[in-house]
């Protein structure tokens, strides 16, 4: 698994939008992978994050934990995401994080055994947007990793 500096910079220079948004990672390990993002850049008409802004910065946060797995095969793999799904509990009245969690062990075995097997394979990741401990929203979404 690449480290959380090195997931920020492909981030930034594959996916522009997340340093617009000021995405940084702030963790990526085997617990999971964290991103902050500031509200200034994500505001909306309302003073709170505009929705998107958060779905992007969640659906980045379970891609992260995907590329970050996948990064370091010895074969070419490209991402992408097939489905998600968002429900927001309350605004986002200031800066947030978004939180995905690292499945369980056979979870992840599976999914690199299918991937080396069929060279293709899915994740499902659920991903929790925060202000500081408070829940405010969750995405859930199914990530494809397929050798190119």
């Amino acid at each position: 698994m690449i480290d959380a500096a090195a997931v920020e910079r492909y981030l930034h220079q594959q996916i522009p939008l997340s340093l617009h948004m000021g995405v940084q990672v702030s963790a990526c390990d085997q617990a999971g992978v964290r991103l902050t993002a500031p509200l200034a850049p994500n505001i909306n008409h309302m003073g709170t994050v505009f929705g998107g802004s958060a779905s992007a910065v969640a659906m980045i946060c379970g891609w992260s934990l995907v590329y970050a797995r996948i990064a370091a095969l010895a074969f070419d793999t490209g991402l992408v995401i097939r489905r998600n799904h968002m429900e927001f509990d309350s605004p986002i009245d200031g800066d947030f994080t978004a939180w995905c969690a690292a499945p369980d062990g056979d979870t992840l075995t599976r999914f690199d055994t299918v991937l080396a097997d069929q060279g293709k394979s899915r994740l499902e990741l659920s991903v929790e947007v925060l202000i500081g401990e408070r829940r405010a929203a969750t995405f859930v979404g199914v990530y494809v990793a397929r050798r190119t």
